[in-house]
């Protein structure tokens, strides 16, 4: 069987940010379903300044190491699980900024969402994201762990617990994901022009 590689994209950057223990959860559950090689992608750890290229994206022409080093780890992943908050009705800004660094290292592969909150779950940061994850040509599936009044999930040392709901939400999601990643991979091959 083969092994596809899947990033998992802890998107927040604020101080004390949630995402790190839902991530970190995540992580545990991703690793444990089986059919995945695993990595997180901590846009804290990435830390792209705001796109600072002069070229297009399409065009391939990166002149900063940053984006350099960025091409070559999300053109490393099979499939993604981007990990969000919501911010205002909407996305992260350092996840908007990742994304838009980059055009042709994310297209063909699939998305799986995990989006957390208040009691709208992050559902209208998810929505927003399938936009922006579609123009450039992700699949976002349409299973996806969403988390409601997140607090109640976290122990005492900030540890993410689930219940048994989101826990067969993420099996459901990663099943998906896996057979969207299988389908896709003959439209990530490289193309051979004659």
């Amino acid at each position: 069987m083969i092994m596809h590689t899947l990033q998992v994209f802890l998107t927040s950057t604020r101080p004390g940010r949630a995402g790190e223990p839902i991530s970190l959860w995540f992580l545990e559950h991703a690793r444990a379903h089986g059919n995945f090689e695993v990595t997180l992608v901590d846009l804290e750890a990435v830390a792209l300044p705001m796109m600072d290229e002069p070229h297009h994206p399409r065009l391939r022409q990166y002149e900063h190491e940053h984006t350099k080093a960025w091409s070559a780890t999300v053109n490393a992943a099979d499939a993604f699980v981007f990990v969000l908050p919501e911010y205002n009705y909407s996305m992260p800004p350092a996840f908007v900024n990742a994304l838009d660094f980059l055009l042709h290292e994310w297209a063909y592969k699939p998305v799986g969402i995990v989006s957390y909150g208040g009691v709208s779950a992050g559902l209208r940061s998810a929505q927003q994201a399938k936009q922006l994850i579609t123009a450039l040509r992700m699949m976002p599936l349409p299973d996806a762990v969403s988390i409601p009044m997140y607090q109640q999930f976290m122990d005492e040392q900030r540890n993410f617990l689930g219940n048994d709901i989101l826990n067969t939400s993420i099996v459901t999601m990663l099943d998906e994901l896996e057979r969207w990643t299988g389908a896709l991979a003959p439209l990530r091959a490289p193309v051979h022009r004659r």
